[in-house]
């Protein structure tokens, strides 16, 4: 759980003065730092950018009154209604998030088995 906490604080603090693909790499170096496991560091870097992309989205839905929203939904999906283009981009942030988290848990275990085998 503080794992989510942490890398959902450092990548709002990094997309307001970085790309957007800076989200990787506060997920990677998280999950390279903390993680034990390699379905849990997928699924804390998934939960961590998806709740930060979800309600950033969520924020721009009601400060534009849905019009953003309602227009790429039909734009894009088809459909009226923001809940479509809201899954999504949540679905999308928590995909980039979650891949980034279990690869910094595999370039760990990467370094940490060069580690062992050298002092072997």
């Amino acid at each position: 759980m503080l794992q989510i906490i942490i890398i959902a604080i450092l990548s709002l603090l990094a997309q307001l003065i970085l790309p957007w693909w800076s989200l990787a790499l506060v997920a990677f170096g998280v999950c390279f730092w903390r993680s034990t496991g390699a379905g849990q560091s997928f699924w804390y870097g998934f939960a961590g950018i998806a709740l930060v992309w979800l309600l950033y989205a969520l924020l721009i839905h009601l400060r534009t009154d849905g019009i953003l929203t309602n227009r790429m939904g039909q734009l894009i999906f088809k459909t009226d209604g923001a809940a479509l283009p809201l899954l999504v981009t949540a679905l999308l942030g928590g995909l980039v998030g979650g891949l980034a988290g279990v690869s910094g848990y595999y370039v760990r275990l990467i370094f940490q088995n060069q580690i062992a085998n050298r002092t072997s």
